[in-house]
């Protein structure tokens, strides 16, 4: 702490609540390796899909280090974490669609078709989504 007040540094914790685009995270060349066709993703909770078979609610909460990343950067990486989670509890599950997929960090849900929301500090950011695993064939 000493240091901390010698060399003015800022200790302070922070913890930012910001929403980003998903259809940019969607769009890097990361996400575009790695999330699959196979599992269709449809964002907001009033998602008009028809589908056979409502497999499960899921939910995935995800952390990554933000040291040295913008908060742009960490957000998008932890998003696509989360997003792959999502998928991989879909096929676990045997459905092939994730409908309603909205935010839910600290459990506060956030509900849009065009933006995530992300916790940033100034170490770790954080992606928490739920939505429904559906069967649509």
């Amino acid at each position: 702490m000493l240091l901390a007040v010698l060399f003015g540094l800022n200790l302070s914790a922070r913890n930012d609540r910001l929403r980003f685009e998903i259809k940019d995270a969607l769009e890097t060349p990361d996400a575009k390796a790695k999330v699959v066709d196979e599992v269709k993703l449809y964002w907001g909770k009033e998602t008009k899909v028809k589908f056979k078979e409502k497999v499960a609610s899921v939910k995935t909460n995800k952390k990554t280090n933000a040291f040295n990343k913008s908060d742009l950067q960490a957000c998008q990486w932890v998003f696509l974490s989360a997003v792959i989670a999502l998928q991989d509890r879909a096929r676990e599950l045997g459905g092939d669609a994730v409908i309603n997929i909205r935010s839910n960090y600290q459990n506060i849900p956030y509900d849009s078709t065009e933006k995530f929301e992300c916790g940033a500090g100034n170490i770790i950011a954080g992606v928490a989504l739920m939505g429904d695993v559906v069967k649509t064939k």
